[in-house]
Parts: structure tokens; C-alpha cells; sequence
């Protein structure tokens, strides 16, 4: 497996040119840092005929990834918009304010997230039971590059300073926000508009980070999402399994991860949702 060093892109497309060609390689578990930035030095192994297992991140543009394994991550947003909506009730007659966050535009993950989030949120904006009062809801306006917490944290800063959001001041009643990551930068700039966990708008992430853990027994983030990556690791083994011995690889997808040059044979792992009620399933 290839994690690029210091999340190096340059480094990960060294790595696997320089394997391909002077070792003795039978198969390549590769963890993108850009999915989209592999395409030539995954030439070799597409030219040896060299299987490649996508771990996590969606390698694409490239016919050279045989198979992908990570979480459902449509299940990710699903799970987080119906928390929002379960959370805040919201509807025409008692309409509820929302902001919304997107991950990095360079990962392939943050695409389900919110595409399928925004599937349940959005007939709710449509109907104006749900308000974006900055009216940033686009990807490219509510985009966090390379997950940053810093930049989710300046973000929301921002739409406080636009906006007037405050405990006082306009109603912030919930937060769309992909990753723990970006949870923890804007809980920062939250509290340091002046709410406490009494008043805190309804935060989503995911990763099951210790900080959001406890944030989410704290009271200011309402839930994230458990992916255990023993799951994973279990998927990847039994494909390299099946791979080694000629079997064919199970898989549960094959429809869903098209990467632009072929849809992906893809096994998913479940996620699931942590709240403070079940908070004791990852913390013991």
C-alpha cells in the first residue's frame, strides 16, 4: 500500500513507477492522496497487466484500477441529511436556518457526501422549510481544499460576519459538515461567537475523531460516523485473496464508482452513525 509522504502526490507517483518497474510486483493497493493526478504512473501497471486495488480514495481517469474497496459513502450523506432534518423538524409554517459545508473538490468521497446529503436537504430548501441565508449551497462556494479545519474555520467565521449569526443575534439552528475535520474548525469559530453547548446549532461530521467524540459529549456536535477501518482492511485482504488465487473478487457494487474511464468493481463497507447516546460503541 502507497501513501504519498507528507500527503505528497509527487512522492506517491515516484513510489509507484519506481515499484512497477524494478520490482517483482503482483499487485498494487494504492491510497490516493489526488485520485485524479495518477493516471501516467499507473501506466506501467496497466501495461504488465499488474491488478490495482483503489483503497478508500477513488483513483480515476484510469482503466488501470481494477477494483476499489472503501465505505458508502452515498450512505455517509444520507445518513447525515436525516439527521439534520430528524434533528431540526424543519417545515414551511416553522422554517429552520441551515449553512452548508462541502469537503475538498480534489476527493472523490466529498462528492457522495453531499450529493447525497443535499438529496434529502434539498426539497426542504426548495420549499423554503430549510433557509441558507448566505445563499452559498454550490460546491465550489462551500468547498473546504485538502479538508482543511483552518479554512472551515475562516469560512464560517465569514458567514457569521455576513450573515449576523448569533446567539443574540440571527438563528443558526444547523450545519451540514462532511468530516470532523471541518466540524472541530467551525465549532471554534461558533464558540467564539459566543455559543455554548446550550444554544449550539445541530453539527454533523464524520471519522469518529477523538476531538469530535468529545465535542459530541460536550454538547456541540450532534453526531458523526464510525468507519472501522478493520472493515476495510478485511474487504482489501479477501480481494488480494481471490486475486492471488484466481477467484473471483467479491464485490457489492458495481454500478455506482465510475471514475471516467470504467466503472469500478466495488465493495463497500457500512458506516455508522454516533451520537452522544451511543458515544460508549467507539470511546471503550
Amino acid at each position: 500500500m502507497f501513501f504519498g509522504g507528507d500527503n505528497d502526490k509527487e512522492l506517491l507517483q515516484r513510489q509507484l513507477v519506481r515499484m512497477v518497474d524494478k520490482e517483482n510486483v503482483d499487485l498494487l493497493i494504492v491510497a490516493s492522496v489526488d485520485g485524479g493526478a495518477l493516471v501516467d504512473s499507473l501506466k506501467p501497471a496497466l501495461n504488465k497487466h499488474i491488478p490495482v486495488i483503489s483503497y478508500d480514495r477513488l483513483i480515476t481517469g484510469t482503466e488501470a484500477a481494477s477494483y476499489y474497496a472503501t465505505f458508502d459513502n452515498a450512505k455517509v450523506g444520507q445518513i447525515q441529511g436525516k439527521f439534520l432534518i430528524d434533528s431540526l423538524k424543519p417545515t414551511v409554517d416553522n422554517p429552520k436556518n441551515i449553512e452548508i459545508f462541502y469537503g475538498s473538490l480534489d476527493d472523490n468521497n466529498a462528492k457522495f457526501f453531499y450529493g447525497d446529503a443535499m438529496k434529502i436537504l434539498k426539497p426542504y430548501i426548495d420549499s423554503v422549510a430549510l433557509k441558507v441565508l448566505s445563499g452559498e449551497i454550490k460546491p465550489e462556494d462551500t468547498a473546504c481544499q485538502g479538508w482543511s479545519g483552518d479554512i472551515a474555520n475562516k469560512r464560517m467565521g465569514a458567514l457569521i460576519e455576513k450573515v449576523g449569526y448569533g446567539p443574540n443575534k440571527t438563528n443558526l439552528d444547523g450545519i451540514l459538515v462532511p468530516a470532523d475535520c471541518l466540524s472541530l474548525g467551525v465549532i471554534l469559530a461558533l464558540k467564539k461567537a459566543g455559543y455554548t453547548s446550550d444554544n449550539f446549532p445541530v453539527l454533523t461530521g464524520q471519522d469518529a475523531a477523538p476531538n469530535a467524540l468529545k465535542a459530541i459529549d460536550e454538547g456541540y456536535m450532534g453526531m458523526t460516523i464510525f468507519k472501522n477501518p478493520a472493515d476495510l482492511s478485511e474487504a482489501v485482504i479477501s480481494m488480494v485473496n481471490a486475486i492471488s488465487k484466481g477467484d473471483k473478487v467479491e464485490v457489492n457494487d458495481n454500478k455506482t464508482y465510475d471514475n471516467g474511464a470504467t466503472v469500478m468493481e466495488t465493495f463497500l463497507c457500512s458506516p455508522k452513525l454516533i451520537t452522544k447516546a451511543n458515544i460508549s460503541d467507539v470511546t471503550h
